[in-house]
């Protein structure tokens, strides 16, 4: 689409609002989200949902056989393209070292008994390619090596971030893509879900005029933090990878993405402030289910969250069962436990709440915040330029024009667009398989949002962040 086009398919051709003046206020309908000058009305809806949206059906020339490696959450999710779109891609093998899970996804896909594998070793052990491609979806500290060995064999690669957990690592990925020409994909979501890519076309079209600082908040939720990072899987950065990265590169990814140019330094801070022993309430024991007095007045408490709230359940492979006394059953398990544990009695490091300025190429500068401790997982965002400013809350974003004075909003619901319905990520999910799909059936890398180079740019930052976090000094990037 043609600049011009673009905007003029946004009503920028319209005649100017009312003048600009008084107290900031909220826009109706959004008073903890938007904010627009008093004695305006507010932006009416639906200006930018003009901005098209790619429908998930693929443009391949043939079907891609694919093997799973980690059937968990995010396995079965990038698996579930091949439901949608058969013809396209083709589940041909499962690798989980839990039996059961190996088992669920190959009955699901009809996966024949010789391609069921157990330890991701397993697939690679006839030295021989037996898929067009792999998703690598285990967890952090099992990413180099499978996908290392994958990219000799042959085979393309849809990588979960983090890729890797060293700034080693990552670049001994990058070159071992190189060398035998394949195609890595790595799953920063975010680029492929609506939402983002409208911001981004806005942003390109030049309406915002020179990009001059960013504001950018990552709200884990304090439910999914306590799951995640104090509980669960990613507690412990030296076994995973620092916060920054296991839950923020996909911020950093985005934040590149849109300015469009490299990051040059960074400067970050940030500590674990609530979820360690000492801020344990008298008589706290061990494990939420060995009945803690201070149940009802702690929102951390796991049996609430789990049993009440049923919220994070994809860990206990209920199959269905979603009673409350089957999923407390799974936390008496000693499989589970790890999830029972008081949140202040557990051997976690990461922090929860983190801070980080960045200097872009240019001139641009961009304040990020991650935190734990706020109601509702979501991303906020507020881009300044020379022209115009932008607002977002990952449900929608405003758009004010300095010369037209008049906001405009995009806040298209992705779910009422029926193949994106169920999509994780506002859509990204699926939309980067189908990308992934056509880069590997027609060869061509460039069907990606971005290369494994520019991929790899936020990992330096984080690791760069990390690095600044720890020794209280600025880092280069």
């Amino acid at each position: 689409m043609e600049r011009r086009d673009f905007l003029k398919s946004c009503g920028f051709a319209l005649g100017a609002g009312a003048a600009l003046g008084g107290p900031l206020a909220p826009v109706a309908g959004a008073a903890e989200r938007i904010f627009a000058p008093a004695d305006q009305a507010g932006p009416a809806p639906g200006d930018y949902n003009s901005i098209p949206v790619r429908g998930l059906k693929p443009d391949v020339p043939r079907q891609v056989s694919v093997i799973i490696i980690g059937a968990g959450n995010r396995g079965n999710v990038y698996a579930a393209y091949a439901e949608k779109f058969p013809g396209a891609m083709k589940i041909v093998g499962v690798s989980d070292i839990l039996d059961y899970r190996t088992k669920r996804l190959s009955d699901k896909h009809g996966v024949a008994p010789e391609m069921r594998f157990g330890h991701f070793r397993e697939v690679f052990a006839s030295g021989k390619k037996l898929a067009d491609a792999v998703v690598i979806a285990t967890p952090d500290d099992r990413h180099y090596e499978p996908c290392m060995k994958a990219l000799e064999l042959g085979y393309d690669v849809l990588l979960e971030k983090p890729v890797a957990q060293t700034e080693k690592e990552c670049k001994a990925i990058l070159r071992q893509a190189k060398k035998y020409g394949r195609i890595v994909g790595v799953c920063h979501v975010l680029r492929y879900a609506p939402y983002f890519l409208a911001m981004k076309e806005v942003v390109d079209s030049g309406v915002l005029g020179q990009i001059v600082s960013i504001q950018h908040l990552e709200a884990i939720r304090y439910a999914h933090m306590a799951h995640s990072y104090v509980r669960g899987n990613w507690r412990d950065s030296n076994e995973t990878t620092p916060i920054i990265l296991a839950k923020s590169c996909h911020d950093l990814d985005i934040l590149r993405w849109i300015i469009g140019k490299p990051c040059k330094s960074i400067v970050a801070d940030g500590n674990l402030f609530f979820f360690k022993k000492e801020n344990a309430p008298e008589g706290a024991p061990m494990y939420c289910t060995d009945g803690c007095p201070h149940a009802d007045k702690c929102p951390y408490n796991a049996i609430t969250i789990y049993t009440k709230l049923k919220q994070h359940l994809g860990v206990f492979d209920l199959e269905g069962n979603r009673d409350p006394e089957f999923i407390l059953s799974r936390l008496k398990d000693p499989r589970y436990s790890n999830y029972a544990r008081c949140v202040f009695h557990c051997d976690n490091n990461q922090p929860d709440h983190y801070v980080a300025d960045m200097m872009f190429d240019g001139g641009v500068s961009v304040s990020f915040a991650m935190s734990a401790f706020v109601s509702h997982g979501s991303r906020r965002t507020r881009i300044m330029g020379t022209m115009g400013f932008l607002d977002g809350d990952l449900t929608q974003f405003t758009v004010w024009d300095y010369l037209t004075r008049t906001p405009k909003v995009w806040n298209r619901k992705v779910s009422d667009i029926p193949e994106y319905r169920g999509s994780g990520h506002g859509g990204g999910d699926l939309a980067l398989a189908r990308d992934f799909v056509e880069a590997v059936a027609w060869q061509d890398p460039g069907r990606l949002s971005s290369s494994i180079d520019v991929s790899l740019e936020s990992h330096m930052m984080g690791f760069a962040a990390e690095r600044s976090r720890r020794s209280g000094k600025k880092e280069k990037v």
